[in-house]
């Protein structure tokens, strides 16, 4: 799993959707609720592990 080329923030949400076949918007707004959902905090601290964590596609 890589990030996306093309990214809003830093391109995981991109790269989740590209590895499924989804629809990159879809992504985005179902992890925003679901970041809602979970008081925030914990949706934001995973999403900065996982920018750290994965790596960008090559171009």
């Amino acid at each position: 799993m890589y990030r996306s080329n093309d990214p809003i923030i830093a391109g995981v949400c991109g790269g989740i959707a590209e590895q499924l076949g989804w629809s990159a918007t879809r992504v985005r707004v179902a992890y925003v609720l679901l970041s809602l959902l979970s008081a925030a905090f914990p949706g934001i601290l995973v999403y900065l592990i996982l920018w750290f964590l994965m790596p960008e596609r090559s171009r």
